[in-house]
């Protein structure tokens, strides 16, 4: 492996539980478009007592990076929570800065406790993406997925509590109902870019307060930089002053083994759509690194795709196995990349009837 490539995956030490003073709870508001000047006054209104934080756009002038000791450290777990398919994978991937966690517009793309790692001046940010929170169904992968999203709220710095602007359903109410008290949690109102008439969020915010005494709201989009970017500023005073958990260099706690079934589960998603049911997963047979002069480094990893009848496993592999080939090559290629390697990669396709509703095969693929 790389230099290069070793600073991408963190060791398997995970983080320890954080402990120690909390951020600051009083209630205050943040808005992340310094065009968007109306908004902020709306928000102060929302919220009586409060008043918008000033936003500085202008560039400072670059200074020496320098090495800060363990007592100047401030670190932190933040979880990223929200109901299926609300963009939590996508922020992210964003806040880290490279791919960790796959995305697809399916809903309850993720099902594993995502670690992602982003270390700023003398603050290493310790992010944690869960699973969407189900309601719908009460499968033993459901359950698992449930206890994952329980299990990372329950000891964390902050809650980014993340919801489409303008918007509170019912699966939001139910994912809400869990945070527990003492802990700050940040109204990420996301998907801003989305909405038609900015002014009408003014009175949707007021009623998301009257719903949970939010430390701050934060309307965004992931997919912008700026407000990215000012998402540290704000997360960053309610972590703890303590060393940090991981090197400066790490992104993720996840095995580059991990990381390869994910891939080819997230490129599974994106070709198959609706199509294909949810109860679907990858499970990785082989992941040998080879020795090889031509390309430095070498990967051979074989793939299982496991569904639960044969009428989904012909529809992932597609009339005279197209889709499975497309499957395979954009898995491959984006394994290349993340490997920093070149990858042959095999994916073969197994019925296992009834496996998401078997707690024990359900652990057997690797869910908690």
């Amino acid at each position: 492996m790389t230099d290069a490539a070793k600073k991408k995956i963190a060791g398997t030490a995970g983080a320890a539980s954080t402990k120690g003073r909390k951020g600051p709870q009083a209630a205050t508001t943040d808005i992340t478009d310094p065009s968007l000047d109306y908004i902020s006054a709306m928000l102060a209104s929302a919220k009586p007592g409060s008043a918008p934080t000033a936003i500085r756009d202008e560039e400072e002038p670059a200074e020496p990076a320098r090495v800060y000791a363990p007592e100047e450290q401030r670190c932190g777990l933040i979880a990223i929570v929200g109901k299926p398919n609300v963009g939590k994978s996508t922020l992210m991937n964003a806040l880290v800065g490279q791919k960790i966690s796959i995305t697809s517009r399916k809903a309850q793309t993720t099902r594993h406790r995502i670690t992602g790692i982003r270390t700023k001046d003398d603050t290493q940010f310790v992010f944690v993406d869960t699973p969407g929170f189900q309601t719908k169904h009460s499968t033993a992968l459901n359950k698992s997925l449930n206890k994952t999203v329980m299990g990372a709220i329950g000891d964390v710095d902050l809650i980014l509590f993340v919801v489409e602007a303008g918007s509170f359903t019912l699966a939001d109410a139910k994912v809400l109902s869990l945070f527990k008290p003492g802990i700050p949690t940040l109204l990420i109102a996301n998907k801003l870019d989305t909405v038609g008439r900015r002014q009408e969020i003014a009175p949707w915010l007021r009623d998301m307060q009257e719903r949970h005494p939010f430390a701050e709201f934060v309307p965004m989009s992931a997919k912008n930089k700026k407000d990215i970017e000012r998402m540290f500023g704000i997360c960053a005073k309610y972590l703890p002053q303590q060393p940090w958990f991981y090197g400066q260099e790490e992104l993720t706690d996840r095995s580059e083994k991990f990381l390869a079934a994910e891939t080819v589960r997230e490129k599974l998603f994106r070709f198959t759509g609706d199509e294909l049911p949810y109860t679907s997963t990858v499970v990785i047979d082989k992941f040998d690194e080879e020795p090889s002069p031509k390309f430095g480094r070498f990967m051979r990893i074989a793939a299982t795709i496991v569904v639960e009848r044969d009428g989904h496993k012909a529809m992932v592999i597609g009339q005279g196995g197209e889709r499975l080939k497309r499957i395979s090559t954009e898995a491959r290629q984006e394994l290349e990349k993340i490997l920093d390697a070149k990858v042959f990669l095999e994916v073969w396709v197994k019925v296992k009837s009834g496996w998401a509703d078997d707690e024990a095969r359900v652990k057997s693929f690797g869910y908690e």
